[in-house]
């Protein structure tokens, strides 16, 4: 990757990115780094990696008893979301295009960066909402197999489709009808990315490859894998020529984490970790690990240091979505439906791609970063092509039935996160 210097943005054309504009300090704080990798089209690919058919058995919510929507009378609304998730003024704490959306709404908006990984916020929050309890919050943002637990567990309230013109129309299109929301009544993509290798060229002095470049003695204790077992797994698995998004079972599984538990047991990982691996990569205890791609993007532009570098690996990587949902005791639906809708207006969404690097869901946002950054709008991390998927084996790894998702995390949780 080479570092992009900034520009001033380029005016643009709707009346929703006026707005931003009007709550932006006048050019983007944060450049994004371009990959060395294939540039990309104008279509994002995927089509071919919708996520697999879930299992028989799988249903949607019925019956659910819904609190009262207060928003008409609390202009408010709480949304967790992940770390480096949203676009940011520079070093400050406040989002552009979230500072624009309550300007334009008059909806204040409190906005924690609460999840380190799914299943220790989902360990946090599903008790409370089992127990009719609030969790605080009227949006969070879960990845994919968990949104579909949340689904299954009727832990999450239904969509108003129809108050969201900009979800319907803008929404690409093989995100409209995913596996486990069938027609998206009750989640709506965030963003989508990759996991593969990340690391500091200048401090590893070598291009990472393959995994097995990640286990040499120079790297050992200096490396960190993801606690999300369907990436760290997934990827292990991927270099032991599992097809992840096919047919497999326990056996694949257990094989990909006894080569974990065996590098944890070697000193070679250094952590298992949620987004708080950042930690560990800014401080320069680890210079290279499993991680995910948008991060190392936005590391290189946090520390200044255009070396970090994030690549697939010869063996493949992994793709995945993060999807906005309203918990099932939420008290302002209407109020997060607004928001939802303003992040699929195409020029907030391109500005939202232009920060946090990761895979955009709304048509229309290519053509909109054109005119933010005419080379953004060609990156491959954002708008990648068919070819571009295909040619790096990037898969999803495949969905688990409810006994499968209790069993394999509890081996995960046993064999590599010492519980």
């Amino acid at each position: 990757m080479t570092p992009i210097p900034r520009r001033a943005r380029r005016p643009l054309s709707t009346p929703a990115a006026a707005v931003v504009a009007a709550a932006s300090s006048g050019g983007l704080s944060r450049r994004a780094l371009l990959g060395t990798g294939m540039a990309a089209g104008a279509g994002v690919a995927l089509a071919g990696c919708a996520p697999p058919k879930p299992p028989s058995g799988s249903a949607g919510l019925t019956n659910l008893d819904l609190p009262e929507d207060v928003s008409d009378a609390e202009k408010i609304l709480k949304w967790a979301n992940w770390t480096a998730y949203l676009d940011m003024n520079g070093k400050e704490t406040k989002s552009p295009t979230l500072e624009a959306f309550m300007q334009q709404t008059g909806i204040e908006v409190s906005y924690s960066e609460d999840i380190d990984d799914n299943d220790s916020y989902y360990a946090k929050v599903a008790p409370q909402l089992r127990a009719n309890q609030s969790i605080d919050r009227d949006i969070f943002t879960l990845t994919d197999w968990m949104a579909g637990r949340v689904i299954r567990d009727q832990l999450c309230q239904p969509l108003e489709l129809i108050q969201m013109p900009n979800v319907v129309g803008n929404l690409l299109q093989p995100l409209k009808d995913v596996s486990f929301d069938p027609g998206r009544n009750f989640s709506i993509t965030w963003q989508s990315g990759f996991a593969g290798i990340g690391y500091n060229r200048d401090k590893v002095g070598r291009e990472l490859k393959s995994l097995d470049d990640l286990w040499t003695d120079d790297l050992k204790g200096r490396v960190v894998v993801l606690s999300e077992f369907r990436d760290t797994a997934g990827l292990v698995m991927q270099s032991q020529g599992v097809d992840i998004d096919s047919d497999w079972g326990r056996a694949e599984f257990e094989s990909a984490l006894d080569f974990i538990e065996q590098k944890i047991e070697e000193g070679y990982i250094r952590k298992v970790k949620g987004n708080s691996y950042m930690e560990d990569l800014t401080s320069g205890n680890a210079v290279a690990g499993i991680t995910w791609s948008g991060d190392i993007f936005v590391l290189a532009y946090d520390t200044g240091d255009p070396a970090w570098t994030f690549t697939i690996p010869e063996s493949g990587g992994t793709l995945w979505s993060d999807n906005l949902m309203v918990p099932i005791t939420a008290t302002h639906r209407k109020n997060a439906q607004r928001l939802m809708d303003y992040y699929y207006d195409p020029a907030v969404a391109a500005q939202v791609a232009a920060w946090v690097n990761y895979v955009c869901p709304v048509d229309g946002a290519q053509a909109e970063m054109e005119k933010i950054d005419p080379e953004l709008a060609e990156s491959p991390w954002i708008f990648p092509t068919a070819d571009f998927i295909a040619e790096r084996n990037i898969q999803q790894f495949r969905a688990l039935g409810a006994d499968e998702d209790i069993e394999f995390a509890d081996l995960w949780s046993t064999k590599v996160m010492g519980n």
